[in-house]
């Protein structure tokens, strides 16, 4: 039988951001992951960052004047117009909902486009999506990809191109609504999981706005000199992670769950990783977001690859952070890894410390780091003589957290940024639909799962019944915020703040 044609368009939604936190594009990597594969299969396939948007779209008129939506809530990004003529042409629009804080924007675009396009078939997934399938059915997806989703979006493009009424029923990964109005879900296989990473597909960063991302130079962290362009591009050199803590998704991506062992710690080989370098250098990419969970998570082939990534030319950020016990050889400064991270053109790295108390990281940061046997003072000084900007991640309002427990945490904070640390950064916990610490809420009294996603930040109380009260841990969070990190660094991370039209 002979396949129809069809085109994909992969819809990144417009971003919305609490008043005074950065409106920054997300720029996930599930966009050039999916369209590299779906164009390796032969497929017609557009990125569209609905954030940014393209050709003559208003790109500093729409990040200096983002839109109050009800909530109070900024919206920066094109209008429904621009977003329903941008996914005119298409058969197939997929929508990434990784970030629940995001959900709002997915959903809103879903609703657009199944209400002017009643034909199209919408897809999505993401540990979000995943976790919230009646939400995301009612707002007007076809499918929610349960799993990672380069060999699924394939499955499901041929199923289109066979019919325009297509048969989803023997796909695995993915869950529907049949035709008898009845959610029907095929979980993930671990025979499906791609333990060779080097058979992914090339990511398509070409097909991303990427002179607008680097116009805007707002990437999800680091501090920069404010005005100049950056050439900056995110990717990953493994999948998973060998810990499980609680308040991660990986904590739920285990054999048995809807999503399959998606979890385990697996690698690309070092040629994969400087072929996706040359890449990137050849689309003028100067500096380079590691994104990876556990990037020193085998020690040994990470001093490999990064040795052979020096000279390479690239500046090198690991700002969703480097597990400090893969820092540290018993308990101090594992210098020959700081040597290799410098060498390699590492320049700014969060440390996610997480919290001051033993009990606590033992309890929900799998028990990873032993706070009082680690040197943490000589290796921050250690970090600062090898040329690194350092930040500090700490994390207040467990469920069981005492008040006690959140100061030695902030505490150790101060600490740290007297031994050097440059800037502190202070999340309350959020629980994370499809984490570990997501069910124990539920199950606990401290959530709903019919919560408002949009109340779910990292700057607020997420949950109720904590043994610190929400609006005293807020309270706490933006004291220390402000009392603990540099004058310098708090006037640089204001002037990237949305504010309302």
């Amino acid at each position: 039988m002979a396949l129809r044609d069809v085109r994909v368009l992969l819809l990144s939604p417009p971003v919305q951001s609490p008043p005074g936190a950065t409106n920054k594009p997300n720029a996930s990597l599930a966009y050039p992951n999916l369209a590299g594969a779906v164009r390796a299969h032969g497929v017609d396939v557009r990125i569209f960052d609905a954030c940014v948007g393209d050709g003559d779209d208003p790109l500093e008129e729409m990040f200096a004047n983002p839109t109050m939506l009800p909530s109070g809530y900024l919206r920066t990004g094109v209008s429904d117009e621009r977003i329903l003529g941008a996914v005119a042409d298409h058969d197939i629009v997929a929508i990434s909902s990784i970030f629940t804080d995001q959900e709002t924007m997915a959903l809103r675009c879903a609703r657009l486009i199944r209400a002017a396009y009643p034909d199209k078939v919408l897809i999505t997934g993401g540990v979000n999506a995943r976790s919230r399938l009646p939400r995301f059915f009612a707002a007007g997806f076809d499918l929610v990809c349960l799993s990672e989703g380069e060999q699924t979006i394939l499955e499901i493009v041929d199923a289109v191109r066979r019919s325009p009424r297509p048969d989803f029923s023997a796909i695995h990964g993915v869950a529907f609504v049949d035709a008898g109005g009845a959610t029907r879900v095929n979980p993930a296989r671990a025979q499906d999981v791609v333990w060779d990473l080097d058979e992914l597909p090339m990511p398509a960063w070409d097909l991303l706005p990427n002179q607008r991302y680097w116009t805007m130079a707002r990437p999800h962290s680091g501090l920069f000199e404010p005005g100049v362009e950056l050439r900056y591009a995110q990717m990953m050199t493994s999948l998973g992670c060998p810990f499980h803590c609680a308040y991660c998704h990986i904590s739920g991506e285990q054999e048995g769950s809807l999503s399959g062992p998606i979890g385990k710690f697996r690698i690309k080989s070092d040629e994969r990783v400087l072929a996706e370098l040359d890449m990137l250098k050849d689309l003028g990419v100067q500096d380079v977001f590691i994104e990876d969970d556990s990037l020193l998570g085998d020690k040994r082939r990470a001093l490999r690859l990064l040795r052979k990534i020096q000279g390479s030319g690239f500046r090198i950020c690991d700002l969703n952070g480097i597990n400090i016990i893969h820092l540290l050889k018993r308990w101090k400064p594992d210098h020959e890894v700081l040597e290799a991270l410098a060498g390699a053109g590492f320049t700014q790295i969060n440390l996610p410390f997480e919290s001051g108390s033993l009990r606590i990281l033992r309890k929900y940061a799998s028990n990873k780091l032993n706070i009082e046997m680690a040197d943490i003072k000589s290796l921050i000084i250690a970090m600062k003589e090898y040329g690194f900007r350092i930040y500090g991640n700490y994390m207040l309002g467990y469920p069981d957290e005492t008040m006690e427990e959140i100061e030695r945490t902030l505490d150790l904070a101060r600490e740290h940024v007297s031994y050097g640390l440059d800037a502190t950064h202070f999340f309350v916990v959020v629980p994370l639909p499809g984490s570990a610490l997501y069910d124990k809420a539920v199950a606990e009294g401290h959530f709903t799962e019919d919560f408002d996603p949009d109340v779910m930040n990292i700057y607020r109380a997420n949950m109720t019944g904590t043994l610190v009260p929400g609006h005293v841990l807020e309270e706490i969070r933006n004291r220390a915020w402000d009392e603990i990190n540099p004058a310098s660094y708090i006037e640089a991370k204001r002037r990237t703040v949305a504010k309302a039209s």
